[in-house]
């Protein structure tokens, strides 16, 4: 239960400020200044004056109040999450073109802004050709998840290795694979662009080996299966990957039109 301090003031009424608040008001702003209720704070007079056109009775305007503050705590921390995420540019899945790309369907896409797949630690792969909307989904998912209260993080492939290959270098590599392991939601976009040593393979590896079967891993790949030894050029480290990102997991494959490209013939022939 939470005290009040010697460095929190006890509210008490004073007279009307220069703005015009009453002794009332201004002692239910500095409560709610104390005690962080700024939802309550912003929209209390509003719903004092609905209870009194509604005739609601003390504990009907309290309930009011205690869920407005509920609610507006519930959407800031979603926006928290969301940021957190650092995703660099947002999408929502309820924004994507099912008509430019009839290899992805709503029902697919739908069944993975439930987070259980997540709590299960399911993998997700997203594969096909540039421009089929892979990030797109992969931004919208893991908004979605975010909004349902877990922790994720997206990144592109090309910075996190950059990440684990700086932290190797800086001697705490053991402290960032551990940061990465902790998220619910890892989102890898770009995966299969580069060509990766044999070094930066098996650090991105050890993050793969940190989350296994315990926290989600979701990547956007260009690259079929079968041409992911171009990136992962070690025969059984590229298996062991290949086997972690599908046992269990989902796989989407979005196909190799590019919208992109179909938009920007579409406009110039219009």
């Amino acid at each position: 239960m939470t005290q009040i301090t010697g460095t929190t003031r006890v509210p008490s009424p004073r007279t009307a400020t220069a703005g015009g608040l009453g002794a009332v008001d201004a002692a239910i702003i500095d409560a709610c200044v104390a005690l962080r209720l700024p939802s309550i704070r912003d929209n209390y007079a509003e719903i004092a004056e609905r209870a009194l056109r509604d005739r609601s009775n003390y504990l009907g305007f309290l309930l009011e109040l205690l869920k407005n503050e509920c609610e507006h705590r519930d959407e800031r921390r979603k926006e928290r999450l969301v940021r957190g995420a650092n995703f660099h540019r947002p999408k929502r899945i309820e924004d994507f073109d099912y008509g430019a790309n009839h290899n992805v369907t709503p029902e697919q896409v739908n069944s993975l802004t439930d987070p259980s797949w997540v709590l299960s630690g399911q993998p997700l792969c997203l594969i096909g050709g540039s421009g089929t909307g892979k990030s797109h989904l992969l931004i919208g998912i893991g908004t979605a998840i975010a909004e349902a209260g877990l922790k994720v993080r997206y990144t592109t492939t090309a910075a996190l290795v950059n990440e684990l290959v700086e932290a190797a270098h800086e001697k705490h590599l053991t402290k960032t694979i551990h940061k990465y392991g902790r998220y619910d939601l890892l989102c890898l976009d770009e995966f299969g662009y580069l060509n990766l040593d044999r070094t930066s393979a098996k650090l991105l590896f050890q993050i793969f080996t940190e989350r296994e079967e315990r926290r989600s891993i979701a990547v956007a790949s260009n690259a079929p299966f079968g041409e992911w030894s171009k990136t992962f050029t070690e025969e059984r480290l590229c298996g062991a990957i290949v086997d972690r990102l599908t046992f269990k997991g989902h796989v989407i494959e979005t196909g190799h039109e590019s919208y992109r490209l179909m938009t920007t013939l579409a406009e110039r022939g219009a």
